[in-house]
């Protein structure tokens, strides 16, 4: 792999955790083994949960902890003219975008009750020729069709998007974009060739990598996604759960080179809990991902 341009993209949704600081020692570690660059996003796209406290908070802990970004800060509040174009691009190239004003009720009744389950949308709004107005998202259809990746860790990957999600929602009902449709045109637009993040979103990649396509992109980043730490019951650390904070840890007494260890060790990047330093993290990556030549 040529030195590869990656980015640490946290949301300013609460404060940053264990499971975020897994993440950003994959990031830099990755990126630093092999000679590349890390970015810092922030990923404001949610206008109702982010907050400026929460970023302010973030970008200490990251200080604290001696990571640092290899170019200027970027939120994605600060481009709303690059996701307009982004979506005139689509229109351009007769891509079909249609009005849809599903509410989250209407999304859990297609659904049903089952947990941890995505439901593709129906494609309810698709032929009903609603305007394109306040209150109501945008979604663009998607064809069947598989996408095939090898993720770098994990192996080769068979996806179809128009089966897993449904058309993609590109803007929500209070006007927000979507998770999904910017993170494609922010690495799209900052060059990233290798998005390294939890397996969580594993499954976002194919309907990813679709759109970067529609979008005019010749070839996708390459992907990474690591294992997570999960409470002992199989969930996931949660800001929304209140798990624990690194700011909360650090105020017990924690040092930032016992976080780093901790959190390496519980990753499985280590055998044990010792100090370590952000400049350390690049040797843990030097044989770390299995299908890198694939």
């Amino acid at each position: 792999m040529t030195a590869p341009l990656t980015r640490f993209a946290p949301a300013p949704t609460g404060h940053l955790h264990l499971g975020h600081l897994v993440n950003a020692i994959h990031v830099w570690g990755l990126a630093r083994a092999r000679g590349g660059r890390v970015l810092l996003r922030i990923e404001d796209h949610d206008r109702v949960r982010c907050r400026p406290e929460f970023e302010s908070a973030l970008l200490e802990d990251l200080a604290w902890l001696g990571f640092e970004a290899d170019g200027p800060l970027e939120r994605q509040s600060d481009h709303p003219a690059r996701y307009e174009a982004a979506l005139h691009t689509l229109r351009e190239r007769g891509h079909h975008l249609y009005a849809c004003d599903c509410s989250r009720k209407d999304l859990a009744r297609e659904g049903g009750d089952v947990p941890d389950r995505e439901t593709p949308y129906s494609g309810r709004c698709r032929d009903r020729g609603l305007a394109f107005e306040p209150g109501r998202g945008i979604r663009l259809r998607l064809a069947p069709g598989e996408e095939r990746f090898t993720d770098l860790l994990l192996g080769p990957q068979r996806q179809d998007p128009s089966l897993q999600c449904g058309d993609l929602l590109l803007r929500d009902r209070l006007g927000n974009w979507t998770y999904q449709f910017a993170v494609v045109v922010d690495d799209l637009a900052q060059g990233i060739d290798l998005v390294i993040r939890g397996e969580d979103l594993l499954q976002s990649t194919g309907r990813q990598i679709r759109l970067a396509s529609l979008l005019g992109r010749p070839a996708p980043p390459r992907y990474a996604h690591h294992t997570l730490i999960r409470h002992p019951t199989g969930e996931k650390l949660s800001k929304a759960n209140r798990d624990t904070a690194l700011r909360e840890l650090r105020a017990a007494g924690h040092s930032a080179v016992d976080l780093l260890g901790r959190a390496a060790a519980i990753a499985g990047l280590i055998p044990e809990s010792a100090p370590l330093m952000v400049t350390d993290l690049a040797v843990l990556f030097s044989n770390r991902l299995p299908f890198e030549s694939s």
